[in-house]
C-alpha cells in the first residue's frame, strides 16, 4: 500500500511540474508578442517622426499638392492618437499605420513628377532613411507575427490548451494589410 502512496504522489508532483512548466512556457510566450509589438510601435514612432520631415521637403517643390499633404498629414495623426490610446485594440493600430502607409506611397509617387526635388539631397537623405525603416518595420512585423503563431499555436494544442483555459490566455491578433492593400495595383501609360 505504501508503494501505491509514493507513485500517486509522484504523479502528482510530476503533473503539478508540467502545470507550472506549460503556465510559464504561456507567460514567457504572451511577453514575447507584447515586445515584439513594442518593437513596432518603437519603428512605427520613428517613421512618424520622418514623416513630417519628409512632408516638409516635399511642400517645398510641390505645394499646390495640397491633397497628398492633406492626407499624410491626417493618416500620421490618426497613428499617433492611436498609438497613444492604451485602449487602442492591435486591429485599430494596424488600421491606421496601413492608412499611413498609403498615404506614404501617394507622397512618394507626387515627389517622383519633380526632377529638382529628387536631386534635393535632405530629400534623397530621407527617402533613404524611410526606406530603411520600411524595411526594419517588414521585418518587426515578420517577428511579431512569428511569434503570435508560436503563441497561438501553444494556447490552441494539447495538453497546454488545459493550462490556457484555466488561465484565461487569450489569443493574440496577428499583423494584417487591408483587403484594400492586398489588390493588384493598376499601372496606366
Amino acid at each position: 500500500m505504501s508503494i501505491g502512496i509514493i507513485i500517486a504522489i509522484v504523479i502528482v508532483v510530476l503533473i503539478v511540474l508540467w502545470a507550472i512548466s506549460a503556465y510559464n512556457g504561456l507567460v514567457a510566450l504572451r511577453n514575447r508578442v507584447k515586445n515584439a509589438w513594442s518593437q513596432i510601435d518603437v519603428q512605427l514612432k520613428q517613421r512618424a517622426d520622418l514623416i513630417l520631415n519628409l512632408v516638409e521637403t516635399v511642400k517645398g517643390y510641390a505645394s499646390h499638392e495640397s491633397e497628398v499633404f492633406t492626407q499624410v498629414t491626417q493618416a500620421r495623426a490618426k497613428a499617433v492618437q492611436t498609438a497613444a490610446d492604451p485602449n487602442a485594440a492591435p486591429a485599430e493600430r494596424i488600421q491606421a499605420e496601413n492608412a499611413l502607409s498609403r498615404a506614404i506611397f501617394n507622397l512618394q509617387a507626387t515627389a517622383e513628377a519633380y526632377p529638382q526635388l529628387q536631386a534635393n539631397q535632405n530629400f534623397l537623405d530621407l527617402q533613404g532613411q524611410l526606406k530603411a525603416l520600411e524595411e526594419k518595420l517588414a521585418y518587426a512585423r515578420q517577428f511579431y507575427n512569428d511569434v503570435v503563431q508560436k503563441y497561438n499555436t501553444r494556447i490552441e494544442t494539447v495538453p497546454t490548451n488545459i493550462i490556457a483555459s484555466l488561465f484565461h490566455f487569450k489569443q493574440a491578433d496577428h499583423y494584417q494589410i487591408a483587403e484594400s492593400d492586398r489588390a493588384v495595383p493598376q499601372v496606366k501609360f
